[in-house]
C-alpha cells in the first residue's frame, strides 16, 4: 500500500495551500482517514479526520475553522484545504488511517513539507 502526499510548499502567513493524498489501495474507500503533521522536535499529531464516506469530519482545536478535510473515493484521494495559515502550522504533513478508531495503519508515506513564513 502506498500513500503519496503532495501540495506542500512555502507560503506567507495568512495564505492557503491544498494538500492531496493519493492511495494505491481500494481499501482506502472503506477506512476513516486523517491528516497528521509533525513539526521538528515534536510528536506526530492528528489534525483532521474524515469518515470512510466523508460525511463526518473532526479537527484539532488548533486548526478548527481554518482547515477543511475532504475525500473523493472514486479517485482514492483525500484533501486538506488549509486557509489562514500560521507559522505554527509549519510541519511535515502525512495522511494515514484515523488512529482514533482503527489500530492498524498503512505504511507512512514521505509526507509533504509545509512552511509558513511570518
Amino acid at each position: 500500500v502506498q500513500l503519496v502526499e503532495s501540495g506542500g510548499g512555502l507560503v506567507q502567513a495568512g495564505g492557503s495551500l491544498r494538500l492531496s493524498c493519493a492511495a494505491s489501495t481500494i481499501t482506502f474507500i472503506l477506512r476513516p482517514m486523517g491528516w497528521y503533521r509533525q513539526a521538528p522536535g515534536s510528536q506526530r499529531e492528528l489534525v483532521a479526520a474524515i469518515s470512510s464516506g466523508g460525511g463526518n469530519t473532526n479537527y484539532a482545536d488548533s486548526v478548527k475553522g481554518r482547515f477543511t478535510i475532504s475525500r473523493d473515493n472514486a479517485k482514492r484521494t483525500m484533501y486538506l484545504q488549509m486557509d489562514s495559515l500560521k507559522p505554527e502550522d509549519t510541519a511535515v504533513y502525512y495522511c494515514n488511517v484515523d488512529s482514533r478508531s482503527e489500530s492498524s495503519r498503512y505504511n507512512w508515506g514521505q509526507g509533504t513539507q509545509v512552511t509558513v513564513s511570518s
